[in-house]
């Protein structure tokens, strides 16, 4: 793992998330996505090497409205950035992580990302992303 790649953050409503962190940071989140496949809109803000990633979700059934539904708005994961993925998928597996999915898939900001599951890691929901070339 080479660094923490970005926090995601789950929200109800997008806008005004993004006007509360305009405030807090002091400046305007560089990019909104839409990864229509997960059902959730996303936005960015940089923060030194690292990200804030903002989710809502789009569907009734995105895993960010069934979050947000279940425990209200906070934090939803944290991505660390890997240079290949697939190493460290098996890597992972081989210590006892559970992955969520056993193929990395598209995710938000032109990156591959596969999840394990929070059972696995103290709790906490954990992504490993990979620059797509």
């Amino acid at each position: 793992m080479v660094k923490i790649e970005h926090i995601g953050i789950a929200v109800k409503d997008i806008e005004a998330a993004n006007k509360t962190y305009r405030k807090l940071f002091g400046y305007e989140h560089y990019k909104t996505e839409e990864v229509a496949s997960e059902g959730v809109i996303t936005s960015f803000f940089k923060c030194g090497e690292s990200k804030i990633e903002l989710l809502e979700g789009t569907t009734e059934n995105s895993a960010i409205t069934k979050f947000v539904e279940k425990r209200g708005e906070g934090m939803h994961h944290i991505a660390f950035a890997v240079e290949d993925i697939h190493s460290e998928m098996k890597r992972l597996e081989k210590e006892g992580f559970i992955l969520l999915n056993k193929e990395p898939k598209r995710g938000a900001d032109n990156k591959w990302v596969v999840f394990l599951h929070p059972k696995s890691s103290n709790g906490v929901l954990v992504e490993l992303c990979q620059d797509i070339d």
